[in-house]
């Protein structure tokens, strides 16, 4: 029985998970960004009843613009992961959730895949294809010679 997808083969299926992630993240950040603008999201967070949405709008501007691009780049994604997925539960608690799944009907499909991707990526690692594990291949060596 397969458990998981082999060496090479799960480190492009994890490179393409992070292509799609952190596209769908920078489009969402840079249309709340340049698009909609500060005010706008701000003013769209305060009517949906989000705490602090002058702080949360840029908040998740910059998870979702920043994030996006570590994401792309595989660099810190267990951080970046787990902020994404804690913003999309906020999403679908404070604006999809009683709008049912579908994305037509305002429901929390996109938030909740976008969330349980950015969570599986936090868990999975970013792979042999990121910033992470150049960093992590880097730093081996150096902690060997420290002990």
């Amino acid at each position: 029985m397969i458990r998981a997808l082999p060496g090479p083969a799960r480190d492009v299926a994890l490179l393409l998970a992070r292509l799609a992630l952190g596209i769908v993240l920078i489009a969402h950040g840079w249309q709340k960004l340049m698009t909609k603008g500060i005010d706008a999201t701000t003013e769209g967070f305060i009517e949906n009843g989000i705490p602090a949405a002058p702080v949360a709008a840029v908040f998740v501007m910059a998870v979702e613009l920043l994030g996006g691009l570590l994401i792309l780049a595989g660099a810190a994604t267990a951080v970046v992961g787990v902020l994404v997925a804690l913003v999309m539960l906020g999403a679908v608690v404070f604006v999809h959730i009683g709008s049912g799944v579908f994305v037509s009907n305002g429901g929390w499909e996109l938030a909740g895949l976008v969330g349980a991707t950015a969570l599986a990526l936090a868990a999975a690692g970013s792979g042999r294809l990121s910033v992470d594990h150049v960093v992590s291949r880097r730093r081996r060596p150096a902690m060997a010679a420290a002990d």
